[in-house]
């Protein structure tokens, strides 16, 4: 029974095959059979590792290379030398302290000692049965083949390796703040990605990650008073028990068993993570669509209360993403007490926290990831702002559903992308900033990154409504994910969707917000009465352009929209203020900086003139965006 149950999960994974709409579009693939044994008291595990390779690509690889996360967790790596070399480094890796008015930061990674540090050692690598040569790298194996991988061919290979967890530093850890004992995250030997670009061997620093897609077989040997949850289908929950096995099922296992075996499998993912403790409690509901939703935390009274109150939000938060992005493809999804914070896994996350508001905030964030980086599988190092930014942009949506701000009667609904455009903004007016196209750890300082991936990716999507409409975007976002799920898509991928949404051309948006600096400034420069009419001219300062929506307020309470449209966009957006009256004026193209336009009536009528009423365009200085009549 438990033989068809497998392969008719593994076959499921035919569901999933790529469909990018790309010509020439390939993705290699990766089917891994771990086997893990953990000690619980030492902290180490042993594995063997069998891993079937398919090169979809049209080159012959001579070479592969596996990531070694764990590595990075020793004093001397990259990622050590990263946190004494930054000068704003992550709070969580630092252990800071007071030296006469000096405040001292010193890395967590430099304070490991032997039996806290992390390692993650292979030997026995074969290919086909034949040993291969192979060296470790900091993070990095590098393997040279003992034949090559001829275009559409698969090759196996095998290895065993050995594992200590580090102490709980970043991500993936043992013991962590709150007392999770395992975090088992970037804890196995994984095949890095080769794609059109290349080989993307990065070693791990600090930031995200970027997988190939595949299938995954996992069993973990463990004490047997310890509850796992992570990715996959758990195969043997009636001999697990843990709250897993189904109602009114004995649970089969040997009394006097010391350890229990846990076999999950998971089709198409292209990570695989799990978190454990002995103290776990494990509650489960049913979501949209007939998804398991699991969640595991410390049986601890500081904790019951948010964690009880946050499950059926998070079905809601489900149901909420499978009508703005599409439908969520698993049939479960695990919310993991452990790691450092939050981050997003194939079919689960790690968080922390106690409080019901700050857990539903994380979660809301890291499931939005289960559709922005675990199926639209975007390569987070070069463009973290496309796995971050778009989840944060689907997050304040959910927000404002799940959790509605209280809005005072007569009061309008808070811009729920505020946060982002005040954190850009702030970020411009330090001067620093880099562009989007700066690989994840080559930002200087952690708070451009962070302003970066996050607010200014999401002011991507909340500015492409700007300049497409709202309901265009909405429908973007639904055509990308259908038409780019399960693939590895790019900054390309969701510009051209747009853009047969739209049948506008975005080529110049894309450019300027994600390649350069470029800043929006637009300004009034006149309004000057001419009879009955007022000749407005306005001024582009910045050098990114956009197209304008211009509302007039006059005396007589009456409002009327302007819009200016971009030369350079060839389209005409639907009016964005139905119940106002329009005019669509001549198109201003950005080699004038200057642009005029007449209002047939007198200055002396106009009570208020204001450029992009909404919000929504990141112009960088909004003061000279508004006349107020009888203000200087």
């Amino acid at each position: 029974m438990k033989k068809l149950l497998l392969a008719a999960l593994l076959s499921a994974s035919g569901l999933f095959a790529q469909h990018n709409p790309n010509p020439g579009y390939w993705q290699q693939h990766v089917n891994y059979k771990m086997d893990v044994s953990m000690d619980v008291k030492t902290y180490k595990y042993t594995g063997k590792q069998e891993l079937v390779y398919t090169n979809n690509s049209p080159d012959t690889l001579y070479r592969v290379f596996y990531h070694l996360y764990n590595n990075a967790f020793q004093p001397g790596s990259e990622m050590d030398a990263r946190l004494k070399a930054i000068s704003d480094p992550d709070k969580r890796m630092v252990k800071s302290f007071k030296s006469g008015d000096k405040t001292i930061k010193e890395s967590r990674i430099s304070a490991l000692k032997p039996d806290e540090i992390g390692y993650l050692k292979i030997t026995n690598l074969k290919q086909d049965g034949t040993d291969i040569r192979n060296k470790v790298a900091g993070t990095i194996l590098e393997v040279e083949l003992a034949k090559p991988i001829l275009p559409g061919k698969s090759t196996t290979f095998t290895l065993n390796f050995d594992g200590q967890i580090p102490l709980q530093v970043r991500r993936s850890g043992r013991n962590n703040a709150e007392g999770v004992a395992l975090s088992m995250t970037q804890w196995y030997p994984k095949m890095a990605e080769y794609d059109f670009e290349g080989w993307h061997a990065n070693a791990y620093i600090a930031r995200e990650f970027h997988g190939v897609w595949g299938d995954f077989d996992v069993k973990i040997t463990i004490d047997k008073d310890y509850t796992i949850g992570g990715t996959g289908y758990l195969q043997n929950k009636n001999e697990i028990g843990k709250g897993y096995q189904d109602a009114g099922v004995e649970v089969k296992y040997p009394k006097k068993a010391k350890t229990l075996t846990w076999h999950f499998v998971a089709p198409m993912v292209h990570d695989f993570a799990w978190g454990a403790d002995n103290n776990y409690a494990h509650d489960k509901i049913m979501g949209d669509n007939n998804t398991e939703l699991h969640f595991f935390y410390k049986n601890t009274p500081e904790n019951i209360e948010g964690w009880k109150k946050l499950q059926p939000k998070t079905a809601e938060i489900l149901k909420f993403y499978n009508k703005t992005i599409g439908n969520y493809p698993y049939k479960q999804y695990s919310v993991i007490q452990g790691g450092d914070g939050g981050m997003e896994y194939a079919m689960c996350t790690l968080i922390t926290g106690h409080t019901y508001e700050g857990l539903v905030e994380v979660t809301v964030h890291e499931f939005g990831h289960s559709w922005f980086q675990h199926v639209l599988a975007s390569n987070e190092t070069k463009h973290g702002w496309m796995d971050e930014g778009f989840t944060s942009y689907v997050e304040a949506l959910a927000m404002q559903a799940v959790m509605p701000p209280v809005v005072k009667k007569g009061e309008e609904e808070p811009n729920p992308f505020a946060g982002a455009y005040s954190n850009y903004f702030y970020m411009v007016k330090t001067g620093k900033e880099q562009p989007l196209t700066t690989q994840a750890d080559r930002f200087d300082q952690n708070m451009l990154y962070s302003i970066a991936s996050y607010s200014k990716g999401e002011i991507f999507l909340s500015q492409l409504g700007y300049l497409i409409g709202e309901d265009k975007l909405a429908k973007t976002i639904k055509r990308y994910y259908a038409d780019y799920k399960f693939t590895h898509p790019t900054p390309m991928d969701i510009k051209r969707t747009a853009e047969k949404l739209s049948g506008a051309h975005l080529d110049w948006y894309l450019t300027d917000w994600a390649e350069t600096t470029n800043t929006i400034d637009y300004g009034i420069k006149e309004m000057k009465e001419e009879g009955n009419a007022t000749k407005v001219t306005l001024e582009r300062i910045g050098r990114m352009p956009m197209p304008l929506d211009i509302i007039v307020v006059s005396d007589d309470g009456t409002q009327e929209s302007y819009y200016i449209p971009l030369q350079m966009m060839h389209f005409i957006k639907d009016n964005p203020f139905p119940k106002l009256k329009r005019n669509v004026l001549d198109t201003w193209d950005w080699g004038h900086q200057t642009y005029e336009f007449t209002i047939n009536k007198p200055k002396a009528s106009i009570q208020v003139f204001v450029i992009d009423p909404t919000d929504l365009m990141a112009d960088v200085n909004r003061e000279n965006n508004v006349f107020v009549r009888g203000t200087k």
